[in-house]
């Protein structure tokens, strides 16, 4: 076992930096540890260290890989580079499953000096491409994305070999020169009694289901570009999400025909898309409080402020988890429960598509960005206004438009379009806190695990304060959803910390920005909805919650999978459940600059004053097997 402290190759010595062009400069180090989660009937769970796991580098490479002067590449000329060599041995009797990640490294960046004295300015991470080749996986992405660069399972007695390349983004402008990127290779290995999460990976993910109208997008650190869908569009263990968009029509056959890598010219969409496949989940609790798990991604004990990991495994069409979706921490995580959003009418659903970013409208410049009517059409981009000032009922009706027959975007009427129920935004929220969404992403710790707020106070979509909670409120946008740009002091992801991933691929505004309807409601009251009363929706297109106690709202049980007393509170979220006198849900919102805004927050309404106001919503869409 090496010492997580111990440099495997080269010397400690400091790395003087010639400033001429652009430099990259990038020395490996080799970090091995890992763990062993078990436990024992009427005792604790234990954590044991594996010692046979090992990240063996070329000792004969002793400053790994430097490119100095480095100028900006293309992807096809940056994989011809010599690579980097090094393998991955498992000594072991177990099947482990590992990550790799390429990180700062915080001793070089602290030492590092350029030729008169003057500390070293890093580089923005979407400037740094890489490729790595371990086994028959090969990857090539942007440090931006994530930094874990691979990950998978290594058999018990099983080396991987493995090449590493770097080289500038193409892509980089002059705010680039003269800055450096100074990482290290780290490997985390698990293995667990519960072998769920040996099965799952992105092989196992169920692939979106695509209109004929959806482009498969990718973002290259600067721009959505059109991606391939057979090779690397989404990656969950790493906080890539599948994303989409829809375009113009009279612009649709042109990005069809492009090739793989086109700029998806931003003024040309008209909405964008998460999938969020079919899962269960459960909630690992000590004693009388489920608070989530402490492990890989939360060190300290979980607790309602600073809650742990949502257990997550994504299934397939053909499981419905039925179990308590809840389990002491002494047990194993045996209870999964399928959340009933993956469950449309009669159909059972390998995912959703949900809405990017709040709904804005065709005339985004309107007062409230839409208001109170059905004439506009729904949008779904960055940097608009949101759509408010709009009761249930209109909600509702532009929410089937989206793939009504001879809709504007070209969406088949199988796409099942509605606006977003409450169980819906639960399962995007314990997504975002499972391994796979910002709980799981290694740029931030701690509090700032909690998805950033949008504290924008004029509502433009994708904004982030850059930080989880803030009592004041930016008039404006302090970082627009894409900035993903390390500050003075190293900190990234400014913007996309707002993100349910950490990563631009995740959904906004979900922590504070508009409060968002829900379709929701308590015993069929109208309020002033728009609807008559009682309500005689479909029972697909909202969740009926029978009493005001979370734990007993659904037909006098606990709402699993809504977001309701599962996780309630968590983060210090604002929660306030529906009753006879606010009989409506909403969502994520802040009130009078309350900072319990976030992604676990819930209020109530009769739709009258500032919720009404200020009350925006979200799309989704339950395509049809």
């Amino acid at each position: 076992m090496i010492n997580k402290n111990q440099r495997v190759i080269g010397s400690n010595k400091k790395k003087i930096i010639v400033a001429i062009l652009i430099i990259l400069i990038i020395a490996v180090i080799g970090i091995t540890y890992a763990w062993l989660r078990t436990a024992f009937n009427g005792k604790k769970d234990v954590q044991i260290v594996v010692g046979d796991l090992d990240l063996i580098l070329d000792e004969s490479n002793t400053e790994g890989i430097q490119l100095t002067n480095a100028i900006p590449t293309y992807d096809e000329e940056g994989k011809t580079y010599e690579p980097y060599v090094f393998s991955l041995k498992n000594e072991s009797n177990i099947d482990i499953y590992y990550t790799l990640s390429l990180i700062d490294d915080e001793e070089l960046i602290s030492s590092c000096q350029t030729t008169d004295g003057s500390a070293c300015e890093l580089l923005d991470p979407r400037d740094v491409r890489y490729e790595i080749k371990m086994g028959d996986r090969t990857v090539t992405g942007t440090l931006s994305d994530s930094s874990i660069i691979n990950y998978g399972i290594i058999d018990a007695n099983e080396t991987i070999e493995g090449e590493l390349r770097v080289w500038l983004n193409i892509n980089a402008t002059n705010e680039a020169m003269g800055k450096a990127f100074l990482g290290q290779l780290r490997v985390f290995g698990t293995q667990q009694l519960d072998d769920s999460r040996f099965e799952q990976g992105n092989d196992v993910v169920n692939a979106p289901e695509m209109d004929s109208n959806m482009i498969a997008v990718r973002h290259d650190g600067y721009n959505w570009v059109k991606t391939d869908i057979t090779n690397g569009w989404y990656n969950y263990d790493m906080g890539i999400w599948a994303n989409a968009v829809t375009v113009k029509s009279d612009k649709l056959a042109a990005y069809q025909s492009a090739p793989v890598g086109t700029e998806i010219n931003m003024d040309d969409v008209e909405t964008m898309w998460v999938w969020i496949p079919r899962y269960s989940y459960t909630i690992a609790g000590h004693g009388s409080t489920y608070y989530g798990k402490r492990g890989a991604y939360l060190n300290s004990s979980p607790t309602v402020a600073l809650p742990g990991e949502i257990d997550v495994k994504f299934v397939d069409t053909d499981i419905k988890d039925n179990g308590s979706a809840k389990y002491l921490d002494t047990e194993e995580p045996k209870n999964w429960y399928t959340p009933d959003a993956f469950t449309y009418g009669d159909e059972e659903l390998s995912g959703i598509w949900v809405g990017k970013f709040e709904t804005s409208s065709s005339n985004p410049s309107a007062s409230y960005g839409g208001g109170n009517t059905t004439s506009l059409d729904p949008m779904i981009k960055p940097n608009v206004t949101s759509w408010r000032y709009i009761n249930v009922s209109n909600i509702y009706n532009v929410g089937l438009k989206v793939s009504a027959a001879g809709n504007r975007y070209g969406f088949s009427t199988s796409m099942n379009s509605h606006a977003m129920k409450n169980n819906e935004w639960a399962v995007v929220s314990y997504l975002s806190q499972s391994r796979y969404g910002k709980l799981g992403n290694e740029n931030f710790t701690g509090a700032n695990k909690e998805v950033y707020q949008n504290k924008s106070n004029v509502y433009i979509t994708g904004c982030s304060y850059g930080s989880p909670s803030n009592p004041n409120t930016d008039y404006g946008c302090q970082y627009e959803y894409d900035n993903n740009i390390r500050t003075e002091d190293g900190t990234v992801g400014k913007g996309v910390g707002a993100s349910t991933t950490g990563t631009i691929y995740g959904v906004y505004d979900m922590s504070g920005g508009a409060w968002e309807y829900v379709m929701a409601n308590y015993n069929n009251m109208a309020a002033n909805s728009g609807f008559s009363e009682p309500l005689t929706l479909d029972s697909k297109y909202y969740n009926l919650y029978t009493t005001g106690d979370p734990s007993t709202a659904c037909n006098g049980e606990e709402c699993k999978g809504h977001g309701l007393s599962e996780t309630s509170g968590w983060y210090s979220d604002y929660h306030n459940m529906v009753n006879e006198t606010y009989p409506w849900l909403l969502r994520g919102g802040y009130y009078n600059n309350d900072s319990g805004a976030g992604v676990f927050n819930f209020g109530h309404t009769n739709l009258t004053g500032n919720a009404h106001t200020h009350g925006s919503f979200r799309l989704v869409m339950s395509p049809s097997p």
